[in-house]
C-alpha cells in the first residue's frame, strides 16, 4: 500500500488555518490552559500572598483616629480684594492653601508645646528633637475637605486614643486662634492703609477746587453749578443744534414749494385742477367748484345725447352755469399760482434770517470753547477726584463698622472624642485581607503567564508541526502503564492503536518496516513507548521484533522478564546464529533480542557490517522491527541507528524538553542521512487541555458497567474508524491493510 508520508502532516496544518472566531476562541482556550496546568502555582502564590497579609495585619499596632470637624471661612477683606481681582467671590485654591498651613510648623509646634509632646514622644519613641516630633505628628494628621461644603475633617491617628483626641482638639484650637489673629491684623492693617489714602485724596480734592474757581474768575466764565458734572458749554451747544435744525427744516420746506410752484408752471389750467389732489395743494375753493364743474358737463353731453339742440332753453342755461364756474376755477388757479410765489419768497426771506443766526451762534460757541477749555479740564480734574474721595470715605466707614462686629473664620462644629479600644481604626483587617485576595490572585496568575512565557517546551500539538514540520502520530496520556502487565481490555491500548494506525498510513511502504524510536534526553519515555507500540503490533497480527540497542542503558529485558545473557553485542562480536539471540515472549507475534553484554565500544559495534548483515535478515524474517537506542542527543549509537533504519520516530515528553533543542533533534536524524516519521507526544496531562481530550477521548469507553459491554464494543469500534476515517484523509487514499484488526 502506497502512502504520502506528508499528507497527514498537510492535513494537521490545514486545521491550523481556521476563522478569525475560531483562532479567537483558541487564544481563549490558551489563556485557560495555562491557567488549568498552572493552577498548584497559582494556588500556592495565592496562598502565601493571603498568609503573609493575614500574618502583617495581625502584628500591625492597633491605631485609633479621632477627628475635628471645622467650618472654614475665607477672610472678607481678603476676599473682597480677590473679588475685585479676578471677578470671582470664592478662590478655589483657599481650602488646599489652609490643609498646608495646619500641617507647618508655624502651626505644630505651639501644639507640641502646649501638650509637651516632644518630651513624651522622647521617652517612648526616642525622638530627639523637636524637628522629629514634628515630622511625627505631621505622619500622624489626615486634613480632608467635607464634599460640597465648607466643613474640613482633622484627623488624627496614634496608638492611643486619648492621645488622638487630644492632639486633634488642639490642632483645631490652635488653627482658630490663628486665623482669628490674621483676620484681625489684616483688618487693621487695612483700616490704616485706608485712612491714609482718604487723607491724600482729601488734600487733592481741595488743590484741585481751588485751581478750577481761580480759573473761572480769570476767565469770568459763568457756572451757576461749579460741584455739578454739568458743562456750561452743553447749552451752546443746544442752541446751536436748534438753530440748525430749523435751518435745514426751512430749506427744506423752501425746496418742497419751488418744486410744486415749478410743476404749476409747466401745467395748464384744466391739469392743473385735475393734479391738484396729486399736487397735495389744500384750495377749498377749486374742490368745491371742480364737482359741480365735471357734473355740468356731465349733464349738458346727456342733454345733447337725448336730441335736445344747442339752442334748447334747458342746455343753454346750463352751459351758461358752466361758464360761471370756469370762470371761477380759472381765477382760482391764477390765484393759487400769484400765493404759492409769494409763500416761496416768504420761506427764502425766513430761512435767510436762520442761516445769518446760524453763523452767529457757531462764531459764539466757537468763542466760547477757545475761552474756557482751561476752566473745564481743572473742574473735570475736581469732579473725579471728590467721587474717588466719596468712595474711600464710604469704604472706610463700612469697614469700619465691620471690625466692630464679632467674626470667626474658623468654628469648631464638633470637637473629636477619644475611639472606643476594642474598634481601632487600623489596620483594617478585612480590607487588608480582601486586597492580599485580590493581589494573590493577580500575581499568581501574572506568574504564571511569566512562567509560561519563559517556558520553551513543547506545550502542543501546533508546536511539534509548527518546528519540526511532522506529522505528530500519537499523544501518550499520562501515567500510561505497560500493556504488556495488564489485561486486553485496557484503555491506555487505543493511544497506541491510533499511532499504528497512523505509522501504517504514513510509511511509503509494507518494504519500510525497521523503525527506531529515539529522543532527546533521557527519562522521556521512548523505552515504553515502543514496547507498548511493539505489543499492539503483535496483537495486530505483525510478527513484530524489538531490538534493544541502547547498549549503554539497556532496559528491555528487565520489562519482559528475560535474562540479557546474550543479545545483539554478542551477535555482532561473534558468529553466533540470529537465533539464539532472538527470544520469543510470551505474547504471540513478539519477540526480543536484547542487549547481551555490554561493549566497551557501542558506536564501533552498530556502525559495522555485521550490523548491516542483521538489519537484512530481520526485515526478511519479521513484519516489523523496532530499535530501541539511547538519547539521541546524549551519544552518537542513536545518530548510527537512525541512519540505519528505514524510518525514525521522534519521542517528545510534554512540558520538558525545550523546541530548540527539538529542532536539534530533528537535525541530527537529517544529518546521518535518517528519515523522520512523526512524532509522538508523550506523558499528557489531558486534564489541563481540552484539545488533548478530544484525541483521548476513548478512555470514556472503558469505564462501563457490564451491562454495557455491547455498547461498550461497537463504540470502540466506532472509535477506530474514526481514527482509520481521520487517517485515510489525511492521506488521500483509503487503506486495505488485512492486519489492522478489529477493536
Amino acid at each position: 500500500m502506497q502512502i504520502r508520508s506528508n499528507d497527514l502532516n498537510s492535513y494537521n496544518f490545514e486545521l491550523m488555518n481556521k476563522n478569525d472566531s475560531g483562532e479567537l476562541k483558541l487564544h481563549f482556550l490558551d489563556y485557560w490552559r495555562v491557567i488549568r496546568v498552572r493552577l498548584p502555582l497559582i494556588i500556592l502564590v495565592f496562598l502565601l500572598v493571603v498568609i503573609t497579609a493575614a500574618v502583617v495585619t495581625y502584628f500591625m499596632p492597633k491605631q485609633y483616629q479621632s477627628a475635628v470637624t471645622m467650618q472654614v471661612k475665607q477672610n472678607d477683606t481678603l476676599m473682597k480684594v480677590f473679588d475685585r481681582q479676578s471677578g470671582m467671590g470664592f478662590d478655589p485654591r483657599f481650602l488646599t492653601t489652609q490643609f498646608e498651613i495646619i500641617q507647618r510648623k508655624e502651626m505644630l509646634y505651639p501644639v507640641i508645646d502646649s501638650l509637651g509632646l516632644e518630651q513624651r514622644w522622647r521617652t517612648a519613641y526616642g525622638l530627639a528633637s523637636k524637628e522629629q516630633a514634628y515630622f511625627k505628628l505631621r505622619k500622624m494628621i489626615d486634613v480632608r475637605e467635607i464634599r460640597n461644603t465648607e466643613l474640613i475633617s482633622i484627623g488624627v491617628m496614634s496608638t492611643d486614643p486619648k492621645e488622638a483626641a487630644e492632639i486633634a482638639n488642639r490642632i483645631a484650637d490652635e488653627y482658630q486662634r490663628k486665623r482669628i489673629e490674621d483676620q484681625q491684623e489684616v483688618v487693621s492693617r487695612s483700616l490704616t492703609q485706608l485712612q491714609d489714602e482718604v487723607t491724600k485724596q482729601r488734600k487733592k480734592v481741595e488743590a484741585l477746587r481751588s485751581e478750577a474757581a481761580r480759573i473761572r474768575v480769570e476767565s469770568k466764565i459763568q457756572d451757576l453749578n461749579p460741584d455739578s458734572i454739568q458743562d456750561p458749554r452743553d447749552a451752546a451747544n443746544d442752541v446751536l443744534l436748534a438753530v440748525e435744525q430749523q435751518v435745514s427744516t426751512e430749506r427744506l420746506r423752501v425746496s418742497s414749494l419751488r418744486a410744486k410752484y415749478d410743476q404749476i408752471e409747466k401745467l395748464t389750467d384744466d391739469q392743473v385742477m385735475r393734479s391738484i389732489t396729486t399736487l397735495e395743494i389744500p384750495d377749498p375753493t377749486i374742490s368745491q367748484v371742480l364737482p359741480m364743474y365735471q357734473e355740468a358737463s356731465s349733464e349738458e353731453a346727456k342733454m345733447l345725447q337725448s336730441g335736445l339742440g344747442i339752442n334748447h332753453p334747458n342746455v343753454k342755461s346750463l352751459r351758461a352755469k358752466k361758464a360761471v364756474m370756469d370762470a371761477q376755477l380759472k381765477d382760482q388757479i391764477k390765484s393759487l399760482r400769484t400765493s404759492l410765489a409769494a409763500n416761496i419768497r416768504i420761506a427764502e426771506d425766513s430761512m435767510r434770517q436762520l442761516e445769518t443766526r446760524l453763523e452767529e451762534a457757531q462764531l459764539n460757541q466757537q468763542n466760547s470753547k477757545s475761552r474756557a477749555a482751561g476752566y473745564f479740564e481743572a473742574k473735570n480734574a475736581y469732579i473725579q477726584a471728590k467721587n474717588v474721595l466719596e468712595a474711600a470715605e464710604m469704604r472706610l466707614s463700612t469697614e469700619t463698622m465691620e471690625r466692630t462686629m464679632p467674626q470667626n473664620p474658623a468654628i469648631i462644629w464638633e470637637r473629636a472624642e477619644p475611639s472606643p479600644a476594642n474598634a481601632p481604626t487600623r489596620p483594617r483587617v478585612m480590607l487588608n485581607i480582601l486586597l492580599g485576595v485580590v493581589v494573590g490572585i493577580v500575581f499568581g496568575v501574572g506568574l504564571a503567564f511569566f512562567i509560561e512565557y519563559l517556558d520553551t517546551s513543547v506545550k502542543t500539538m501546533e508546536d511539534v508541526e509548527l518546528f519540526l514540520q511532522v506529522p505528530v502520530l500519537a499523544v501518550i496520556p499520562k501515567n500510561i502503564t505497560l500493556l504488556i502487565e495488564s489485561t486486553d481490555d485496557n484503555p491506555d491500548a487505543e493511544a497506541y492503536r491510533i499511532m499504528r494506525t497512523n505509522i501504517e498510513f504514513n510509511r511509503k511502504s509494507p518494504d519500510v518496516n525497521t523503525i527506531t524510536i529515539v529522543s532527546g534526553g533521557a527519562g522521556e519515555g521512548k523505552s515504553t513507548t515502543l514496547v507498548n507500540l511493539a505489543y499492539t503490533f503483535a496483537k495486530g497480527g505483525y510478527t513484530t521484533l524489538i531490538v534493544d540497542a541502547d547498549l549503554r542503558r539497556p532496559s528491555q529485558h528487565q520489562k519482559f522478564g528475560i535474562e540479557n545473557e546474550t543479545g545483539l553485542s554478542d551477535y555482532l562480536t561473534t558468529e553466533i546464529d540470529l537465533e539464539e539471540v532472538v527470544h520469543l515472549t510470551k505474547f504471540d507475534n513478539l519477540y526480543l533480542m536484547t542487549s547481551g553484554h555490554l561493549p566497551s565500544d557501542a558506536v564501533g559495534i552498530l556502525n559495522s557490517q555485521r550490523m548491516v548483515e542483521l538489519i537484512e535478515k530481520v526485515k526478511e524474517r519479521f513484519d516489523i522491527i523496532f530499535f530501541d537506542s539511547p538519547p539521541i542527543l546524549g551519544v552518537s549509537d542513536a545518530s548510527v541507528l537512525a541512519s540505519a533504519m528505514d524510518v525514525t520516530i521522534i519521542v517528545v515528553q510534554h512540558r520538558r524538553f525545550p523546541r530548540a533543542m527539538l529542532q536539534r533533534v530533528k537535525q541530527a536524524i537529517i544529518n546521518v542521512g535518517g528519515t523522520v516519521l512523526g512524532v509522538v507526544l508523550n506523558n499528557v496531562d489531558v486534564r489541563h487541555d481540552q484539545h488533548y481530550e478530544y484525541y483521548t477521548s476513548y478512555n470514556n469507553y472503558y469505564h462501563k458497567s457490564g451491562k454495557d459491554a455491547k455498547r461498550k464494543d461497537a463504540r470502540k469500534k466506532k472509535v477506530q474508524q474514526q481514527a482509520t476515517t481521520a487517517a485515510s484523509a489525511a492521506s488521500a487514499g483509503p487503506t486495505n491493510d488485512p492486519s489492522d484488526d478489529a477493536y
